[in-house]
Formats: structure tokens, C-alpha cells, sequence
């Protein structure tokens, strides 16, 4: 039975960065940085295909320490909730019937509808303490990434499958015949969702992202790593996949471009090399994830060992503005997420491919953390500029997956806020308004799956909706959480009837407050 301790502050006069210093001391002596570093960028994210949450041990001074420092209160207990003064964990809904990962989020009036490689779940949210589940259904495909306009939701499968049927078994990517690629279903009767198209494209698709035009929804479709013996994902990948889908048709959704991101002469394309070029780093054969924002025609891209900035004013032909790379401190860029003004980026370094422990004092405050990026200058002409990173104030232990994930802006007027998911680091949020200083002012956190294993847990997605916090636990479930301080709260008058994290409203002018 999970125990609540004493709330921790945000005020504490502690320094939080010393918070664990000792923990993951001993896993420095054996190499475990430079492992992380040249194996992290290889899998984007838990890749398990149809299995279950992988675990692997970890050395018996690291098991000790951890068992140690729970012992003495460093860090929370196995599955102990922790959390800030102001945040209040109003409900957890536990996996039922689809018992793989959990992955992403989105919603629609009342709806929450949540990823899981087995398939998707929507949950009836009127009542946030007390979420209901309206449909569980089951359609494996990792990852599962989801998204909802109108009356149609869209489906990644990011695992080579024996067909495009929610019946498939898995098959090797080597063979012709195999599908990866969207799905697309009808739910009109919320109840009842139908499935009504598939598209497949290169490479599958790992995440995706609609771009709603008038009678069409454009989906750009992110999916990376090719290899010369798989027929459907050849080298070199160095763009993404539109879909356009007719709302009144979707049975005709069709490949409509495939933009080349990142031109170069040879079989790689023209991205960052990676390693030995640029060691520790991911090689970019694609994208991970895009951000799109429509109201001003842009969009942000996190692309393996790029990141990119792009005008999508022609949706079927996104065209790249400015590029960057970090070969210091990034190994895998993941995410992105506008601020309101649309004159900044944070994009997310996902060091370990979301399996390993980079929370700690051996990686340090730079890895595996957030890159925050000013948008300087006008039209084609705009450039990214570093400013700083973010990352989580709390060490964890070793045998907690952690490393920074999916998160959104909470709509403040003249404030940069976010919520975002650390995986077993929890949820935090935190302050970027000032592009070289951003600050954490509140946190909700589990203590670790295990004291002696490090198994794939925590919360995958974390994003604010119409007053409250839902976060998707991988392992424990969907959680809702109520924020409450003078900094967040003129939020709440925002009220959204439709919310696709990486498809980012322009929260003022777009709903009622």
C-alpha cells in the first residue's frame, strides 16, 4: 500500500542539488557516464516491442547504496509518494486490461485518451478525482502515441507487425510484407471507437504530430534508425512522412511528401554524424518528435543529434530555418515545446534512452536535461541561441530510469511555465521566463519500482489541462494532480476543448478565460 510522507517544500533551505550527492558515487569508478554516453542515443525510448518493462540489475554497492539512502530518508521509499506543498495528488486510475507501457496523452472536451503499446484507453475526466474508464482497446504497436481531432484519433506503431490489424503479431522488420506506420480511428461514439485506416511509412512511425487544416488533418510522422536490410526503411532517413487525411474520408489518408530535413551527399544524409565524429552523440537518421505551431506557421524539431527550427506556412512542404546542435552535453535530442511568444524553445536530451539512471550526481546537472533556446531574429532569418539548461533539483537512485520527457506549458500571461515528466524522477514544474535562470517550484514524485533493479517506471507524459495535472505512469497507472500557488492559478481560467501537447494552441486567443 503506498504511504504518504510529509510533503517536502520547494522552500526548503537545503541545497537541493546536495540533496543526494553520495548516490551514484560508486557506478562513477565504473564507467557508468561513458556507457550511458555511447549506448543511450542507440534506443530513443523504452523499446521493448510487445514485451513487458524490461529490468536489468544493477552492481551490489549500487543496490546497497540505494537501500541505504532510503533507510536514512534521502529518498523516497519503494512506491512512496513525495511531493511539494503545492501539489495535491488527487487520484490514481491502476493499469487494467492493457498492461504493457503507458505512453502519451492527449484530450478532448471531458476525454482523456491515453497511449499503451497495447493499445489506447480513454478515461472520462469531469470529475478529476475521480477519473472512469469509457474504452480500453487493444491494438499493440509500441509506442502507441496518441492524438485526437474531431472525431478521429491517431495511432503510431513504431514495431514491425505482421500486418495493420489490431491482430497483428510481431514480425521482422527484414521481411517486405511487414507494417509499420498510423492508424486512424473513428470515435464518434466515444464508447466505441472504430478503426477506419491505416498508412504505412517509412520507418514506422515512433511519434507523430497533426497540423489540422480546414477540411484535412496533415499528420508529420517521426521515425528514425534505418538499416540496409529492412525493405520499408532504407538509408539514408533524413526526413519525416506527411499524411494528409480528408476528415470526411479518412480511409483515403495517403503519403502526401516526404520532406528531406537534412540534405547531404552520401548514405547518411547530411545530420549530425554522431559518434566517432562527435562521441556520445546520436547519429540523426530522422526525427524523434516535433512540436507544430500553427497560429504562427512554426515548428520545432528534435531529431536524434539536430535540432531544428522549420516554417510550415506550406504543410505538405516544411521548410528548415535554422539548425543546432549541442556535442557537449547532448546526446539525443527528443522534444520540444514552444513558450506562448513563440521566441523560445525547450528542447529535451533524452541520455539513456529513457532506461537509464542520469539523474544523479556522476551525470550531473547538464545531461540528460532540458536545453533552453531564445528564438532570435525575424522570418527566415532566425536563429536559435542557448541560454541555459533545467534539470530535476532531486538525485535519484540508481535503479531509477530517469532523464527528462514529455511536459507542457501552463498558460500564464507574461510567465514561461511547464510541467513535464522526469520517467521515476516524477513531475516537476518549473519557471523558464528567464531564459538563464529557469527554477523548479514544485514537484510530485514515487520512490523507486525497486531498491535492487532497475526496472522502466515512471511518468512518461505530464501535461496541465484545463486546471489540473494528468500524468501517465508507465508502470503505475494515470494519475491526476491539482496544482495550487499564486504563480500557476490564473491558469485556470483557461479553459480548452481539445488539447494534442505537440500540435501547441495559442492558449489566449484561441479559448475562453
Amino acid at each position: 500500500m503506498t504511504s504518504l510522507r510529509t510533503p517536502r517544500t520547494t522552500s526548503d533551505t537545503r541545497d537541493p542539488r546536495a540533496r543526494f550527492r553520495r548516490l551514484g558515487v560508486a557506478s562513477a569508478a565504473a564507467g557508468l557516464l561513458a556507457t550511458l554516453l555511447a549506448a543511450g542515443p542507440a534506443a530513443a525510448t523504452p523499446d521493448p516491442g510487445d514485451a513487458g518493462p524490461a529490468q536489468g540489475a544493477v552492481s551490489s554497492r549500487q543496490a546497497a547504496e540505494a537501500r541505504s539512502a532510503i533507510q536514512s530518508g534521502e529518498i523516497p521509499g519503494v512506491d512512496e509518494i513525495v511531493h511539494s506543498q503545492n501539489i495535491e495528488h488527487l487520484a490514481n486510475v491502476p493499469k487494467e486490461a492493457l498492461q504493457s507501457l503507458n505512453t502519451d496523452l492527449a484530450f478532448q472536451g471531458k476525454y482523456a485518451f491515453a497511449g499503451n503499446y497495447d493499445g489506447f484507453r480513454i478515461y472520462d475526466i469531469s470529475n478529476p478525482k475521480a477519473p472512469k474508464t469509457v474504452a480500453q482497446v487493444l491494438c499493440p504497436g509500441s509506442q502507441n502515441d496518441i492524438s485526437v481531432s474531431g472525431n478521429l484519433l491517431f495511432l503510431s506503431t513504431d514495431s514491425s507487425r505482421s500486418d495493420n490489424s489490431c491482430a497483428s503479431t510481431t514480425q521482422p522488420a527484414s521481411v517486405k510484407e511487414s507494417w509499420e506506420g498510423m492508424k486512424i480511428f473513428d470515435i464518434s461514439d466515444i464508447a466505441n471507437p472504430k478503426y477506419v485506416a491505416a498508412v504505412e511509412t517509412a520507418c514506422g512511425s515512433h511519434t507523430h504530430t497533426i497540423l489540422p487544416k480546414g477540411k484535412n488533418v496533415y499528420v508529420y510522422v517521426s521515425s528514425y534508425s534505418p538499416n540496409a536490410a529492412f525493405p520499408d526503411c532504407q538509408p539514408p532517413h533524413d526526413g519525416i512522412s506527411v499524411i494528409k487525411v480528408p476528415r470526411k474520408a479518412p480511409e483515403k489518408a495517403a503519403v502526401v511528401n516526404f520532406p528531406v530535413l537534412f540534405p547531404g551527399e552520401g548514405p547518411d544524409g547530411g545530420g549530425n554524424p554522431g559518434s566517432p565524429t562527435n562521441p556520445g552523440v546520436s547519429k540523426t537518421t530522422g526525427c524523434h518528435d516535433i512540436t507544430v505551431l500553427p497560429e504562427k506557421d512554426l515548428a520545432a524539431g528534435a531529431c536524434m543529434g539536430d535540432g531544428i527550427l522549420f516554417d510550415i506556412e506550406d504543410p505538405e512542404h516544411p521548410r528548415v530555418i535554422d539548425r543546432v546542435q549541442d556535442n557537449v552535453n547532448f546526446a539525443f535530442w527528443h522534444s520540444a515545446t514552444f513558450n506562448q511568444k513563440a521566441n523560445k524553445v525547450v528542447f529535451t536530451d533524452e541520455l539513456g534512452g529513457g532506461g537509464g539512471a542520469t539523474c544523479n550526481a556522476v551525470v550531473g546537472p547538464n545531461r540528460g536535461a532540458d536545453g533552453i533556446y531564445d528564438i532570435v531574429g525575424k522570418g527566415d532569418k532566425r536563429k536559435l541561441v542557448f541560454r541555459s539548461y533545467f534539470k530535476i533539483p532531486r538525485h535519484q537512485a540508481d535503479t531509477e530510469n530517469c532523464v527528462a520527457h514529455n511536459g507542457s506549458l501552463i498558460p500564464v500571461k507574461g510567465k514561461d511555465l511547464m510541467v513535464q515528466a522526469w520517467y521515476q524522477g516524477g513531475v516537476s514544474v518549473w519557471d523558464f521566463t528567464d531564459s538563464s535562470a529557469p527554477k523548479e517550484i514544485a514537484y510530485f514524485e514515487r520512490g523507486p519500482l525497486s531498491a535492487t533493479t532497475i526496472t522502466t517506471g515512471g511518468s512518461w507524459s505530464a501535461y496541465y489541462y484545463n486546471g489540473y495535472i494528468y500524468s501517465n505512469d508507465i508502470a503505475k497507472g494515470f494519475d491526476v494532480l491539482k496544482l495550487s500557488d499564486r504563480r500557476t492559478d490564473p491558469a485556470k481560467r483557461i479553459r480548452m476543448d481539445q488539447l494534442n501537447v505537440q500540435t501547441q494552441p495559442d492558449y489566449f486567443d484561441d479559448f475562453k478565460h
